[in-house]
């Protein structure tokens, strides 16, 4: 089943200056397993900008940046069978795995023994460099498609698709999820934000550590923490010892982990999600008290549409920033310097023209 190729239009990064601009390019047409979908908002993670600037130093250009995807059904493959047109749905970091390895087959495809297949910057099994949801229009197999539930808004599901899930995955695999205990959140931008609406939504007590007093008033008030500390005061700190049963890290700044390991009580665990240039901690942090260390990114597909079901039941919505595709630019200047609350969502379908 092929339809007509249309082009696709989108916004790339021509070289390592990052600057992104209109571009046109030709996306495969609908083949029998797969989505295409009509993008109405895509929202803008640090990725974006490490693709775009060849941080990670395997860019290719142009590249088309994107993976917190949100849109409309607009034609499914002969074999699709969960999707229709007209359905709301999602795509996140990745598009493709090998499928047969141990972890596709327990629908944890971010651990594909094969590595699984970017949404952009990634060469896809046709051959053809991924790119992605800065443009108008995506195809996808089904199996990568998730389905936003009817009554949640494209916007707000947009955020959840990578900042979301990078929260919400290992939260769910260090079982988090029980009431009445301790979290700590360290960083509170995208990431930590969303850590903490789960972690009240999973009745547990929240701690939120900042290194500056002017996102306490939103930490308590707006996103509803517990109790916020400035992390860099010692005597909060030290009066929180062997309080924490979790700490969710989503600091990509260099940052001592020390203070934050011995807040964990025997048996804690911190959960690294952010990028700081280097993890440096005394033994004895870990030793005592015999607590652990732990790293996640993304998640699995099992954990992605339970993730969306989560949020639409539970009315959870991140804080988003909603922009035209022309301030593109401004915005992940905006988001490097960490100023933004606390997520961008570019609207795609008023603005992409």
């Amino acid at each position: 089943m092929g339809s007509i190729s249309e082009n696709c239009l989108g916004w790339a990064a021509r070289d390592t200056s990052g600057v992104l601009s209109p571009y046109n390019f030709i996306r495969r047409d609908t083949g029998p397993d797969d989505v295409s979908l009509i993008i109405t908002h895509c929202g803008i993670c640090y990725a974006d900008v490490a693709w775009a600037k060849n941080i990670p130093r395997n860019t290719i250009y142009p590249v088309v940046p994107g993976h917190e995807i949100v849109g409309i059904v607009k034609e499914v493959g002969s074999n699709v069978c969960r999707f229709k047109v007209g359905d709301h749905v999602g795509v996140g970091p990745y598009v493709n795995s090998c499928k047969t390895c141990e972890h596709c087959k327990i629908r944890e495809e971010v651990h594909c023994d094969a590595e699984t297949t970017h949404t952009f910057n990634s060469v896809d099994e046709d051959g053809t460099i991924t790119r992605g949801g800065y443009s108008s229009y995506i195809v996808v197999q089904e199996g990568y498609v998730f389905k936003i539930p009817d009554n949640y808004p494209l916007v707000s599901a947009a955020p959840l698709l990578c900042a979301g899930i990078t929260v919400y995955a290992p939260m769910m695999r260090h079982k988090m999820n029980k009431p009445g205990k301790s979290l700590g959140v360290v960083g509170l931008g995208g990431l930590g934000h969303l850590a903490v609406k789960f972690g009240k939504a999973f009745g547990l007590h929240v701690t939120v550590f900042s290194t500056s007093n002017s996102k306490k008033d939103e930490a308590l008030n707006l996103l509803g923490a517990d109790k916020f500390i400035i992390s860099s005061d010692m005597q909060q700190m030290e009066s929180l010892a062997r309080s924490l049963d979790f700490i969710i890290d989503t600091a990509s700044g260099d940052h001592p982990f020390d203070p934050y390991m011995v807040l964990l009580k025997p048996s804690g665990v911190l959960v690294l999600v952010g990028f700081p240039s280097e993890v440096k901690f005394s033994p004895m942090s870990l030793l005592m008290g015999s607590r652990g260390i732990s790293g996640s990114v993304a998640g699995g597909t099992k954990d992605m549409q339970e993730m969306l079901d989560f949020c639409a039941s539970n009315n959870i919505h991140p804080e988003v920033e909603v922009i035209p595709i022309h301030y593109i630019n401004e915005a992940l200047e905006r988001m490097e310097n960490r100023d933004v609350k606390y997520r961008f969502v570019i609207d795609i379908a008023n603005s992409l023209k």
